[in-house]
């Protein structure tokens, strides 16, 4: 209670007992009958003047209320011992205080925990008794402090919900076999064709990249070098296998180098060694297929190169999606599981070893397998590399030229790691051809 709401007290009360009138204000903690608070032993709170028998209010000589002499309370008195009873001052000093205002029962008490005295002198009835709860409500009582939480409803179990293939299927099949016509007949109908069709999805796969690069990263690497050296990295595999294609690059890498100096110096670092970056992960990667299109059985070997790069993505995709439950790489490609590369290395072996048998002059079955095996393992690679470019850049597709597949480059991801791995093992099995 703050004692400066209805005027200070008086500096001075008389001797305990004295005898005297009840005053109407505060009485001194201090000086008390039989209990402990802000009221004497026998009258009820704040009402003035004495009353028979123990009272109850506030706080009172034997009972329990804010402040009582023998249990517990909000304060437990300011002064121990008993006095005789009787009021707190004399007519003397209770001249120097103001009355207390009795407020109305109508009136809403103060809530909160403010321990003022406007909410105090309520004459509606006891606060607590220790024979029978009381009915009238407190003045400062509210919810308790922690209520015991109540016991949440039952709440019905969610429908399981029915796996999603994550992609637009009847798209995406319809864009694969319209690619795949394409790449058959370019493939078995002229070499040459193929080639600009390989140089042509080279050039796309550049513009994507660099284009990401540039608005994600703010990395301008200069596509008009990079496109114009990818085209002829890919025609001079073709043409002069791995001599040009590694004479290509060296040229396309001074070209980014030189392009760049047109602009400011700031950020020259980031953008050459992206545009490098880009130079050999696109095109001089790509130009490992077009030197297996140089053999006699060259259309062969490319076939086999994107039918066992097919498989291992579609057993993968498709025993990860039925069965997958064990994370591969979840902070790569949070899609891709255990199974999944179970079942890619499963399909890609069972092609590999089909396709050597029958696709490949002098190649055998058991090749197949070694090549089936490693196969899955570099798509996947390039899969989860892809991946990392695109979390690195915040994206989720490189475009969306392709629709249910994303861009170009969404579909080379697997391809171009895998590229110089199969005519590597080609060489080594059955020769250059």
């Amino acid at each position: 209670m703050n004692d400066s709401s209805w005027g200070a007290p008086p500096p001075a009360g008389p001797q305990a007992g004295q005898a005297g009138s009840a005053p109407a204000g505060y009485w001194r903690p201090t000086d008390q009958g039989t209990g402990q608070g802000y009221t004497d032993g026998s009258g009820q709170g704040y009402v003035p003047g004495p009353v028979d028998g123990p009272g109850q209010g506030y706080a009172h000589g034997s009972g329990q209320g804010y402040d009582h002499g023998r249990a517990h309370g909000y304060d437990q008195g300011y002064v121990q011992g008993a006095a005789p009873a009787g009021p707190a001052y004399d007519a003397h000093d209770a001249q120097q205080t103001r009355p207390m205002p009795i407020v109305p029962d109508d009136v809403p008490p103060y809530g909160g925990d403010q321990d003022d005295d406007r909410g105090a002198a309520r004459l509606s009835g006891p606060l607590f008794r220790t024979d029978t709860p009381s009915a009238q409500p407190l003045p400062h009582a509210a919810a308790p402090q922690n209520p015991e939480p109540m016991p949440d409803a039952p709440q019905p179990a969610p429908a399981p919900q029915k796996k999603s293939a994550g992609r637009d299927l009847g798209a995406a099949i319809g864009v694969g076999v319209g690619l795949g016509v394409v790449i058959v007949a370019s493939l078995f109908v002229v070499k040459a064709v193929f080639v600009g069709v390989v140089a042509v999805a080279v050039v796309v796969g550049l513009w994507e990249l660099t284009s990401r690069l540039q608005e994600r990263k703010g990395i301008k690497a200069p596509l008009v070098p990079l496109a114009l050296g990818g085209a002829a990295m890919v025609v001079a595999g073709y043409a002069r296998g791995a001599e040009g294609a590694w004479v290509a690059l060296a040229l396309t890498g001074l070209a980014v180098l030189v392009w760049r100096m047109t602009e400011p110096p700031e950020g020259y670092l980031k953008d050459v060694t992206a545009g490098l970056f880009a130079a050999f992960y696109v095109p001089f990667l790509a130009t490992f297929v077009a030197m297996m299109l140089t053999a006699e059985d060259g259309p062969f070997r490319v076939m086999t190169f994107l039918l066992l790069t097919v498989v291992s993505d579609t057993g993968a995709y498709a025993v990860g999606w039925r069965f997958g439950t064990h994370k591969l790489a979840p902070r790569i490609s949070p899609g891709k599981t255990r199974e999944g590369l179970v079942g890619a290395v499963l399909f890609a072996m069972v092609a590999g070893a089909l396709c050597m048998q029958f696709l490949i002059d002098d190649g055998t079955w058991w090749q197949g397998l070694l090549l089936g095996l490693a196969v899955a393992a570099s798509a996947t690679l390039g899969d989860l590399g892809e991946s990392m470019i695109k979390r690195d850049l915040g994206i989720k597709d490189m475009g969306t030229l392709l629709p249910g597949h994303g861009g170009i480059m969404d579909r080379l991801d697997s391809l171009l790691p895998t590229a110089p791995v199969v005519w590597l093992l080609m060489v080594l099995f059955v020769g250059s051809g």
